[in-house]
């Protein structure tokens, strides 16, 4: 058994410990809730980007159908064999928040293993260390890292990624472009997800024959009656598509940004909460034992004291 001396440090160290988890379990919690308000504003924008963008791009391909004209709407919707695929990875600069970087990590690797065995060739441009570093570790290709993006997310630094990514997909260096982060549901639910970011969303032909079906966020069909909204262009749709495009683009990675870094700090309080819990547990049972060692040394000087006592007698 340790000594008593051994067992009080461990207390105390433990007790540090416990202290700078419920901390950093508080300050995760309120900047989650900054994090959270700032989601919840960018949602419906967002929302309402992809609708407009939707219905501008369906006007102009059901045009394009009707006219037999066979050609790209913009350079960010045009369609390539994916030969060469680039994905943007949202990670953290830091750990201790869970599962929250190896999920993404495993969400890369799968998609990254998807793509590879259909013969395209891989590369990765990072948001957050932890990423660059699993993806350099495993060997993979990373073309450019972001770095300093999380210590204040605005709509400049998701801005400066997305034209680094469309000056080399208009270019063609790349025939897609994917985004892996992790959307926010709950401080303890996180998914990974893997969207595709470019070529740009492009109405489908069921899509082009119901205007409802493309811009509604699950797969289930709106009330028959319900007529389909109609838009009168103003400027005209090539103007609207050119300033659209990239917006949709800049805020589709900002919202990105966001979900990720809400994801991380609920990530973070949920650990550091469940470690203040554990911390709590160790404590008690270090305590338990100190007491039992505490008792037996007790016990131990007072046998001494008596077999001195009766040697003393005879």
């Amino acid at each position: 058994m340790p000594s008593l001396k051994t067992i009080r440090k461990r207390i105390g160290s433990v007790k540090s410990t416990q202290k700078i988890t419920r901390a950093m379990k508080m300050v995760a919690g309120a900047r989650l809730a900054r994090s959270q308000a700032r989601i919840t504003a960018l949602r419906p924008y967002a929302v309402k980007t992809a609708e407009v963008l939707q219905e501008v791009a369906r006007s102009m391909v059901q045009d394009a159908s009707r006219d037999d004209v066979d050609t790209p709407l913009h350079k960010l919707l045009e369609r390539r064999e994916e030969k060469k695929v680039l994905y943007l990875v949202i990670s953290a600069d830091r750990g201790l928040a869970g599962a929250f970087n190896a999920n993404i990590s495993k969400a890369v690797l799968r998609s990254w293993r998807e793509k590879e065995a259909a013969g395209a060739e891989v590369s990765f441009v990072t948001v957050g260390r932890k990423g660059r570093e699993q993806i350099a570790r495993r060997g993979g290709k990373v073309l450019h890292d972001f770095t300093r993006v999380f210590e204040s997310v605005d709509l400049e630094k998701a801005r400066a990624i997305a034209l680094w990514l469309t000056a080399r997909y208009r270019r063609r260096d790349f025939d897609a472009i994917h985004v892996v982060y992790s959307e926010f549901k709950s401080p303890i639910s996180q998914i990974a997800r893997v969207d595709k970011l470019l070529p740009l969303p492009l109405p489908s032909d069921e899509d082009a024959k119901d205007p409802a079906a493309a811009t509604s966020g699950n797969s289930g069909k709106k009330d028959q009656d319900e007529a389909p909204t109609e838009y009168i262009f103003e400027p005209g749709r090539d103007q609207l598509l050119e300033r659209l495009l990239p917006m949709y683009l800049e805020i589709s990675i900002l919202r990105g940004l966001y979900e990720s870094q809400a994801s991380f700090f609920g990530a973070q309080m949920t650990a550091m909460d469940a470690a203040t819990r554990n911390a709590k547990d160790l404590i008690g049972r270090l305590t338990l034992v100190y007491n039992r060692a505490r008792q037996a040394a007790i016990t131990k000087e007072l046998m001494e004291i008596i077999g001195g006592a009766e040697a003393l007698k005879e």
